[in-house]
Formats: structure tokens, C-alpha cells, sequence
């Protein structure tokens, strides 16, 4: 339980590297914003929304369009205990029991206790989630560790697809919030001990100050670390990167949680398959027929996802194959499941006939910047909310469908409080900023070509994959943090010039913080497995890992 842990372990990471933005703030565009908000997911949008109604203008900074938020990509649900057969209790102690023993146990009953009202709130914003003929009016899933079917989905597979056009719907009838997505945020900028605002790189390469009441970080994921993913193209860990160096605490980035059942065949595009097609009766089966979680675990496919996802890699390292396949013969699938009926149909599989070939893929940043219950980050002026912000709520492990009503709770207060400062500090000098990205001084311009980034990308996704993925041990971790140290060095070598070279700057910071805290744990807990400490151990490490960055030495 949450009043039982032990103290965290809090380790410092030196940033081996000087400043990369050298700029004169007075030479350039400067924009001003009461509230800013860094991504425009379920988290941004609610946030912005909330910070509106109360009064607050707001500017929504977008990676990209909206259709490449993980939000948008949703396809189970959101979780919530609105049926009267369930309760809070029971959806919280399903929170816990998938947490491991480090979920918050005040966090995990402040945020379910939220579930009707945030369902309640949605379908007010317009979403219209799916019916059915039971006592509520509304269709009820389950899936892997929960209880009770309490999964609310909107059409069939796309519930993320229409909260976020329903946000978005919202977002742009509201006069005190602008969107833009020309704009990349390259690092948050301070001034002494506070966070007022960014630095973002415009479509002609030029830089813009952008400065803030309150700065909220709902920059999303960092899946784009691994070779196999779930996630957008856009998830590239930006906003635990910049939060790191500009001060904020780092939580259990050790934690990452994998998808056992992403789509895959060689050479296309990794995408999910929902963990609701196993919940309405699909079975994961090998390429004899046999059913891969025969005696694993209780709950069968719909066990923890961890748990999962490693009888799957370990069938295809018995078989020699390169994925399992999920049987979803039997149960409607097309008709219960379009979009992902449409997905495998463009590569010639018919879900009601044919086997469904999967593996897994990393799908959820369970760690990230340490947030408190009003989303507080540490560093005055920045809050932080959704798959970026560790709030305390998932331990260990994320029980499936709670991450949109997480998002969409914190959020709403991330929105709140930001719209109680509002407006600029008035000690603001231009001349004080501090950029945070680390640089090495005396670039030499002429040597950039012979950097292939794209290169540098595909050989760290690979080696995260393979060395920091489901299984890791003390040797694989070590190697990579100094493949990962060196490539960094060779890339802030380099002068920044585009969008690629910020984000595989943050994938890097993101990946050797990662392999850090999970060469810090010797214990195997929830999503994290260590060959070398196999076992679970309360005594020494039922503990948060917490990473700070060092002062900068002049």
C-alpha cells in the first residue's frame, strides 16, 4: 500500500554537455501568453478548456495534427466505475493490485472516484459512447486486470478518435484559445527558479521566445525510443527531456509498459489491436494452435499486460517465430471491431477467419515527470499532465483504459490552477533567460553532413528494443547508457538545424535516463524484468526511483 513505501531511491544524472541554444533574446520574436500548453492530446485540451472557463487565455502548441495523438489512436476506451454492480473500491483496488505495490493509494481513489463525472463531462463535449440494452444504457467492456467490464468505448474501436474531435470541436469554438502546429518546442526557458515559458523553432528554422504565466507540459509519450511501438511518429519523449533539464524531478522511468498484441508484418506500420478484442473472447495461439497463456496465469489473455506480453516473447523464442497470432474467430470481430477490421483488411486478413498476426510493441510511458495532486511539477510555473507526468496512479503497471481518464482529470486541474496565475511575473528580463538543451561549445559547422540521423535514430530504437525492452539485465543497461553517452556527444557536436535533430537530442536524454533508473532497480516489479534479479523484492526495493539532473558547472 501507498503508506508502506519506503523512502524513493534519488539518483543524479550530470548533463555532460554545455548549453546548445547560445541566442541574444532581444533579437528575437517574442510571443506572450498567460497560459501555455505543450501538446494537444485529451490532457492539453482538457486543460486548456478548464483554463478558459476560467477566464484564462490559452495557446495550444501541436506537434502535428490531431490525428497523431496517441488520444486520437485510443482504441479500447476509457475506464470508469459506472455500472451498479460496480464500485470505486473495486476499480481502485484493480489499480493497485496491477500497480505492484507503488501506486499512490490517495492518487488512485482521488482519480477513479472522478470517473462518472469525467464520462458525464465527455459526453457534454459531445462524445456519444456506444449503448447497450444493460441497466446504465451504456456498453461495458473488460479487460486485462479489471474486475468488472467497466471500459466505455464509442465507436466500437475509436473512442480515442472521437474524444479528440469532440475536444478539438470545443477547443475551436472558444475565443480565449488559439492552436497552433507550425511551431516545435525546442526547451523550456527559466528565469532563476521558475519556468516562464519556451523556445520553439519556427517553419523557416528560426527561433521564438515564448513567454508564460504557467507553462503545462501534455506532451505525451516516449514509445518512438523502442524499434516496435504503439505510438505515433510524434512520441519522442520531448517533454521529460525538457522537464529534466530545466530541474524537475524524473519518476520510475524504469517502468514502461509493453502492448502484447500490436500488428505485425514486416515492413508495415506497427499498429495496436486493441486489448478489447481479447476481452470480448480472441485467444493468442501459436503457429500450431496452441494457446499461448495455458497455465501462465488465471486470467489467461486478459492477464496483466507485463505478463503477457513476456509469454508471448518467450512462445516465439521456443517456436523460432517472429510473432503469435490472435484467434478472433468466433465473436463478430468485423462487426464489433470496424477500424481494426478495415486495418487488417488492407493487408488481406479477414479478423472473422483469419489469424491475426502479433507481437508486442512498447505502448505506454508509465513513468515521467513527478507531478503532485494539482499537477505541480516542482518548478514554479510548470505543470505537467497525461502520459508525461507520473502522478502516482499506475505504480509499476497501468491498468488497461485508465489512461484516458487520468489524462482527462489531471488535465482539468492542470487547466485550474494554471488559470490562478495568468498572467506574466512581472521580474521577467529577457537578458536572463536560460535555454537548457545541452550544446558543446565550438561547433564545427562543416562537419554535419557526415552525421546521418536517420541512421543514429534506427540504431537507437534498435538497441532500446533489444537491450532495455521486456527483459534487461545489468550488462545489456550499462552498454547501452555509454553507446547512448557517446551518441549524444557526436550529436551535440553538431549544430541544430531541424526538427529531427531536437527530437533524437530528447530520444537520447529520454533513453539514458531510462536505462539509468532501471540499472538502478535490481528487482523484476510489474513492467520491469531483469534477468539477472528475477524477483520481486518488498524489502529493498518496494521504492520510487527518482532522477535529478545536476547544477550546471560553469
Amino acid at each position: 500500500m501507498a503508506s508502506q513505501l519506503a523512502p524513493a531511491i534519488e539518483f543524479r544524472t550530470a548533463p555532460g554537455s554545455r548549453y546548445l541554444l547560445a541566442f541574444e533574446p532581444g533579437h528575437l520574436p517574442v510571443l506572450r501568453w498567460p497560459v501555455l500548453v505543450v501538446g494537444g492530446g485529451a490532457a492539453g485540451a482538457g486543460a486548456a478548456l478548464e483554463a478558459a472557463a476560467a477566464g484564462a487565455e490559452v495557446l495550444i502548441l501541436q506537434k502535428d495534427v490531431d490525428e497523431t495523438s496517441n488520444t486520437y489512436r485510443a482504441q479500447g476506451g476509457i475506464a470508469a466505475a459506472v455500472d451498479r454492480e460496480d464500485n470505486f473500491e473495486h476499480h481502485a483496488g484493480d489499480t493497485l493490485g496491477v500497480g505492484c505495490g507503488l501506486a499512490d493509494e490517495s492518487v488512485v481513489q482521488s482519480i477513479i472516484e472522478q470517473g462518472p463525472d469525467i464520462v458525464a463531462w465527455l459526453e457534454r463535449m459531445g462524445v456519444v459512447f456506444d449503448s447497450s440494452g444493460n441497466s446504465i444504457g451504456k456498453g461495458l467492456s473488460l479487460e486485462g486486470g479489471h474486475s468488472f467490464p467497466r471500459v466505455l468505448s464509442a465507436e466500437g474501436d475509436a473512442t480515442g478518435k472521437a474524444i479528440q474531435l469532440a475536444l478539438t470541436a470545443q477547443l475551436d469554438r472558444q475565443t480565449l484559445i488559439h492552436r497552433r502546429a507550425d511551431l516545435i518546442v525546442v526547451d523550456l526557458l527559466t528565469a532563476g527558479d521558475r519556468c516562464i515559458g519556451v523556445v520553439a523553432l519556427n517553419a523557416s528554422r528560426q527561433l521564438v521566445l515564448i513567454l508564460a504565466g504557467t507553462t503545462i507540459l501534455a506532451t505525451g509519450a516516449s514509445g518512438q525510443l523502442y524499434r516496435e511501438t504503439t505510438n505515433p511518429s510524434i512520441a519522442t519523449g520531448d517533454g521529460v527531456a525538457m522537464a529534466w533539464r530545466a530541474g524537475a524531478c524524473i519518476e520510475d522511468l524504469e517502468f514502461v509498459q509493453f502492448h502484447p498484441t500490436t500488428l505485425y508484418i514486416a515492413g508495415a506500420a506497427r499498429v495496436l489491436i486493441s486489448e478489447a478484442v481479447r476481452g470480448a473472447g480472441a485467444r493468442l495461439v501459436d503457429r500450431h494452435g496452441q494457446r499461448v497463456m495455458d497455465g501462465l496465469h488465471p486470467d489467461l489473455d486478459l492477464a496483466p499486460r507485463d505478463v503477457v506480453s513476456r509469454a508471448i516473447l518467450d512462445r516465439m523464442v521456443a517456436t523460432g517465430d517472429t510473432n503469435v497470432f490472435l484467434d478472433a474467430s468466433g465473436i463478430s470481430a468485423i462487426q464489433r471491431f470496424p477500424g481494426i477490421a478495415r486495418m487488417c483488411a488492407a493487408f488481406g486478413i479477414d479478423i472473422d477467419r483469419d489469424p491475426i498476426p502479433v507481437r508486442p510493441g512498447a505502448h505506454y510511458q508509465i513513468g515521467g515527470v513527478r507531478t503532485d495532486k494539482c499537477a505541480s511539477t516542482g518548478v514554479e510555473g510548470l505543470l505537467a499532465c497525461g502520459e508525461v507526468a507520473a502522478t502516482g496512479l499506475y505504480g509499476a503497471n497501468r491498468l488497461a483504459s485508465n489512461s484516458l481518464l487520468e489524462a482527462l482529470v489531471m488535465g482539468r486541474i492542470a487547466g485550474r490552477e494554471a488559470a490562478k496565475v495568468g498572467h506574466l511575473p512581472g521580474f521577467v528580463d529577457l537578458q536572463d533567460l536560460v535555454p537548457c538543451h545541452p550544446r558543446h561549445d565550438h561547433l564545427d559547422p562543416g562537419r554535419s553532413a557526415d552525421l546521418n540521423l536517420d541512421d543514429m535514430l534506427y540504431s537507437l530504437k534498435s538497441l532500446m528494443w533489444r537491450q532495455a525492452g521486456l527483459i534487461r539485465d545489468a550488462r545489456a543497461l550499462q552498454d547501452a547508457i555509454e553507446k547512448i553517452v557517446f551518441w549524444a556527444k557526436v550529436l551535440h557536436s553538431r549544430p541544430m538545424q531541424e526538427r529531427r535533430w531536437v527530437e533524437l537530442s530528447n530520444m537520447l536524454c529520454v533513453s539514458r535516463l531510462l536505462c539509468a533508473s532501471a540499472l538502478r532497480r535490481e528487482e523484476s516489479r510489474g513492467t520491469h524484468f531483469r534477468s539477472d534479479y528475477p524477483d520481486r523484492d518488498d524489502q529493498e526495493w518496494n521504492r520510487h526511483t527518482r532522477t535529478r539532473r545536476e547544477e550546471q558547472k560553469s
